[in-house]
C-alpha cells in the first residue's frame, strides 16, 4: 500500500485461493487489457473471457500473453463450454484450452440442461487437465432452485474435483442467488453457508450492494466475481473499509 493507515483488515496476500476476486472481460481490446493490468493487476486472481467472447475475439492469444505476462490466469466463460458440449465436441474443448495456454475452466449448465451426474462427470475428466471451477445455478430466472438443492448440487461438484463453486447470477446479478432487482436471496445464501465451506464458493456479485452485503456476512476476504475491470479498485478499497459503505466495518468502536 502506498502509505500506513491503521485498522485496516489483512487480506490473504496473492497467490491466494481465498478472499479471490475475478473479473469479467466482457470484450477489452489489448491496449485496455495492458491498461487494466497496470492499475489492477495487484487485485485480481483470475480473468474471465465472459460467455463465448473468447470465440470472435481477436487476437486472442496476444490478449492472453497480456494476462499471462502478470500472472494473472485466464479462463473461458461456462456458455463457451456448454456451447462445445451441446455441439458433441467435448474432447475439441479440451484441446483448445490446451492450444491456448488455458489452465482453469469453467463448466455450467446455466443455458442447457445436463443431467447432474454427467455434469460431475464432466468435472472429474477436467480435472486431470485443468484446475475447475464449476457454476451451480440457472440463468432463467424462472428456474428456481431450492436451498437444499444448491447445498445438493454443490457439494457434489466439489467431490467431484471442482476447486470453487460458482454462485451463479449473470453479468447482471439478476437471477441464480439474486431476486430479479438484484437483491440478495439471504435464506438462500446463508441456508449455503451452513453447509458449503464459504472459502471453496465464489459468489457472483457484479453490483456494489450486492459486493457489500458478502463483505458485511463474510468479511473482507470473501470471494467475490462477475467484477467489472473498472470496479477492480473500487471493489478493493471497499474490501478493507476505505469507502464510505464500509467505512466502520473495521474500526475500533
Amino acid at each position: 500500500m502506498n502509505f500506513n493507515l491503521t485498522q485496516i483488515p489483512e487480506r490473504i496476500k496473492k497467490p491466494r485461493n481465498h478472499g479471490i476476486t475475478m473479473v469479467m472481460d466482457k470484450g477489452l481490446s489489448i491496449e485496455e487489457a495492458k491498461n487494466f493490468m497496470s492499475i489492477g493487476a495487484p487485485h485480481v486472481d483470475v480473468v474471465k473471457l465472459g460467455f463465448g467472447t473468447a470465440f470472435v475475439t481477436p487476437n486472442l492469444k496476444d490478449k492472453l500473453a497480456v494476462y499471462a505476462s502478470y500472472d494473472i490466469p485466464v479462463y473461458f466463460g461456462g456458455t463457451l463450454f456448454e456451447a462445445f458440449l451441446i455441439r458433441n465436441q467435448f474432447e475439441d474443448y479440451i484441446n483448445v484450452c490446451k492450444e491456448f495456454g488455458i489452465q482453469h475452466v469453467e463448466v455450467s449448465d446455466g443455458s442447457i440442461s445436463i443431467p447432474h451426474a454427467e455434469k460431475c462427470g464432466y468435472i472429474e475428466k477436467l480435472t486431470k487437465h485443468f484446475t475447475v471451477y464449476s457454476e451451480v445455478g440457472s440463468k432463467d430466472a424462472a428456474h428456481i432452485i431450492p436451498p437444499y438443492k444448491w447445498i445438493e448440487l454443490m457439494s457434489a461438484e466439489l467431490s467431484a474435483g471442482s476447486t470453487y463453486v460458482i454462485a451463479e447470477a449473470r453479468e447482471a446479478g439478476n437471477v441464480g442467488i439474486y431476486r430479479g432487482s438484484g437483491e440478495v436471496r439471504e435464506g438462500l445464501v446463508q441456508e449455503i453457508l451452513t453447509q458449503i465451506p464459504e472459502e471453496q464458493i465464489l459468489w457472483e456479485a457484479p453490483q456494489k450492494a450486492q459486493q457489500l452485503y458478502f463483505l458485511e456476512l463474510i468479511g473482507c476476504n470473501v470471494n467475490l466475481g462477475n467484477i467489472a475491470p473498472t470496479e477492480i479498485i473500487a471493489l478493493e478499497a471497499m474490501r478493507i473499509g476505505l469507502r464510505g459503505d464500509t467505512f466502520e466495518l473495521y474500526l475500533n468502536k
